[in-house]
């Protein structure tokens, strides 16, 4: 696989600079990196969605989107597909491939606490979880 997105990310930088008439990747640099996002989140939106319908073909034709569109946002952002490859071998290091680092610090006593300095990181803010458990959901287009 990472052979196939250093692939994608090549095909994507070297098209950044074609005819946006005639080039999505093109079109997607030229709009920038909010529009970027948007598509990105579109398609994250589109797999979620089709896995919850339980419908397997379109979570493989819908998640091929979203890799093209992250292999876009990263090539706008300066981001090689190797520097993502290096944070997912840390994390094994650290936790296990198949685990994610938790958003903020583990809890400490209070002792600790009062001792430390707050990070970044325990400080941040969780965003909120909305279930999707239990509802069909339909795509728009």
């Amino acid at each position: 696989m990472g052979d196939s997105l250093e692939r994608l990310y090549l095909a994507v930088v070297a098209a950044k600079d074609l005819d946006p008439a005639t080039s999505r990747t093109a079109r997607l640099f030229q709009r920038g990196p909010a529009k970027m996002a948007k598509k990105l989140a579109e398609e994250a939106i589109e797999v979620v969605i089709d896995a919850v319908n339980g419908n397997s073909d379109a979570v493989v034709r819908e998640s091929a989107d979203l890799l093209y569109n992250l292999t876009v946002l990263w090539a706008s952002a300066g981001v090689r597909p190797e520097d993502v490859w290096r944070e997912m071998e840390r994390r094994e290091h650290l936790l296990g491939i198949a685990e994610k680092l938790p958003k903020s610090s583990p809890k400490m006593s209070k002792r600790t606490a009062t001792t430390t300095a707050p990070t970044a990181a325990s400080a941040a803010v969780r965003r909120r979880i909305v279930a999707l458990e239990g509802r069909s959901l339909r795509k728009r287009h």
